[in-house]
C-alpha cells in the first residue's frame, strides 16, 4: 500500500446497550480509563493491583487469596480456569443445557481432558439428582456448571447441592459466573465453589479486557502440583501467581487502562453494596419482565429459573427476529441480541445489567420494542406493557 489510509476521527454511535453484553459503561469508569498510564510494575500500580484484588474478593464473596483479573476477555478467564485445573487424563463433567456448557467442553478437551456430560434440556437448569447420577457413572475429577446461562436466560438454583455432590466425590467445582457476578446472588465461599470466572462487561458495566477469576486453596494446590505444564504460557496460573501474588514479578504487561476501569467498576459495586446491587437488578429486571409479559410476549425461561440479568423473550409467530433487532439499532440506537445455538431465531436476549439496569432504559426498551413489533404487524399492547412495568416499579 503506497498511500496512507484516509481514516477519520473515531465516532461510534451512542447506543443504549440492552443486549447480552457489553452493557452501558458508567461515566466514572470511562473517566478512569482516561487517566495517565503508569508502568505495570510501578509501585503505584502495585497498590492498584492490591485494591482490585480486595474489591474482587468482596464482589465474589470470597476470602480466596488467588483472586485476580486475567488479562483478556471473559473467555480468557474461562480458559485460564479450565486449562489450569484440568490436566491431561482428567475427566471433566459439563452440562448440555446451554451454549456455554458446550464451550466448557471444548476448552476441557483442548486441555487434554476427557469430557463427560450431565444432560438437561436447553432452557432448564441442572437437576442435582442427574448430577449425582453422572458422578456415579463417570467419577469425574472436575465438575463445571454455568451459574447464569446467557444463551437461555436460566439461573442455576441449588448451587450448594451441586457442590456438595462434587466434593463428596473428591471433585473440584468450576463455576461460570460471567452473567451473574455483580448482578445476581453469588456466594463463592458459602456455596463451596472452588473456581469461578467472570467477565467485566456484563453486570459490572466495565469494558472487556481484565476478567475476574478466583481459586481457593484446593484448586490452587492442584494447579501448582500439575505433572505437566499448562498448555497456555500466557494463561498459566502458576506463572501469573508470580505477578499477582506476593512476589509481583514480571510475567506480561498488564492491560493497565483496563485494570483502572475494573477498579472503578468494582468501587461502584462496593459503594452500592453487593446485596443492594443484587436487589436492584432483581427489581429493575422484574419490571422489564412484567412489561414484556404485559405487552403480550412470552418469556423463554420458567419463572422459577428466570435470570434477571439476561431476559430471553420468545419471538412471536410470523415475526423476523433479525429485522426487529436491526430496526431497534436503526431507529433507536438500541441493542438487543438474537438467540444462540438451539434457540437461534426463537428468542431475543435482553440484558438488564449493571449501569444498563435503570428504569429509563426499561421504559425506552419497551416502547421501542413495541414499535418494532408493530412495524411487522404483531399484536402487542405497548400501553399495557408500560402500565405493568410502572406498577411493578
Amino acid at each position: 500500500m503506497d498511500e496512507a489510509p484516509a481514516v477519520g476521527e473515531l465516532s461510534p454511535p451512542d447506543r443504549t446497550l440492552m443486549g447480552p453484553g457489553p452493557s452501558d459503561v458508567h461515566p466514572r469508569v470511562l473517566k478512569a480509563m482516561s487517566t495517565p498510564l503508569v508502568g505495570h510494575l510501578d509501585p503505584s500500580f502495585i497498590e492498584i493491583m492490591d485494591e482490585v484484588q480486595d474489591l474482587l474478593r468482596y464482589t465474589f464473596r470470597t476470602d480466596n487469596k488467588w483472586t485476580i483479573p486475567v488479562s483478556g476477555t471473559g473467555s480468557a478467564a474461562m480458559e485460564a480456569a479450565i486449562g489450569n485445573v484440568v490436566e491431561p487424563g482428567d475427566t471433566m463433567l459439563v452440562p448440555t443445557n446451554g451454549y456455554f456448557g458446550d464451550r466448557m467442553a471444548s476448552m476441557a478437551e483442548r486441555a487434554g481432558g476427557e469430557v463427560v456430560t450431565v444432560d438437561a434440556p436447553w432452557g432448564q437448569p441442572l437437576d442435582p439428582a442427574a448430577v449425582e447420577a453422572a458422578f456415579d457413572d463417570h467419577s469425574p475429577d472436575v465438575f463445571g456448571f454455568v451459574h447464569a446461562e446467557t444463551s437461555t436466560g436460566v439461573l442455576q438454583p441449588s448451587v450448594p447441592e451441586l457442590t456438595d455432590i462434587a466434593h463428596a466425590n473428591d471433585a473440584l467445582v468450576i463455576a461460570d459466573s460471567v452473567t451473574s457476578l455483580g448482578g445476581v446472588e453469588l456466594r463463592v465461599d458459602e456455596w463451596g465453589i472452588d473456581v469461578a470466572y467472570s467477565g467485566p462487561q456484563k453486570c459490572l458495566s466495565c469494558p472487556p479486557g481484565a476478567s475476574p477469576l478466583t481459586l481457593n486453596d484446593d484448586a490452587m494446590d492442584k494447579v501448582l502440583s500439575r505433572e505437566s505444564e499448562a498448555r497456555s504460557w500466557y494463561l498459566d496460573i502458576s506463572l501469573l501467581e508470580g505477578y499477582w501474588g506476593d512476589e509481583r514479578a514480571y510475567h506480561h504487561t498488564a492491560p493497565i487502562t483496563n485494570v483502572y476501569a475494573l477498579r472503578e467498576a468494582l468501587r461502584l459495586v462496593a459503594e452500592e453494596g453487593i446485596e443492594e446491587r443484587w436487589d436492584r437488578h432483581l427489581r429493575v429486571a422484574g419490571a422489564l419482565k412484567a412489561g414484556v409479559e404485559g405487552m403480550g410476549l412470552e418469556m423463554n425461561a420458567p419463572d422459577d429459573f428466570w435470570l434477571p440479568s439476561l431476559n430471553t423473550v420468545r419471538v412471536p409467530d410470523g415475526v423476523d427476529d433479525g429485522a426487529v433487532i436491526q430496526y431497534l439499532l436503526d431507529e433507536y440506537d438500541l441493542e438487543i441480541a438474537s438467540g444462540l445455538g438451539a434457540l437461534e431465531g426463537d428468542i431475543w436476549r435482553i440484558g438488564c445489567m449493571g449501569h444498563s439496569a435503570r428504569r429509563q432504559n426499561v421504559s425506552y426498551l419497551l416502547a421501542a420494542l413495541g414499535n418494532a413489533l408493530g412495524e411487522q404487524g404483531a399484536a402487542v399492547d405497548v400501553d399495557a406493557g408500560l402500565a405493568a412495568m410502572s406498577e411493578r416499579f
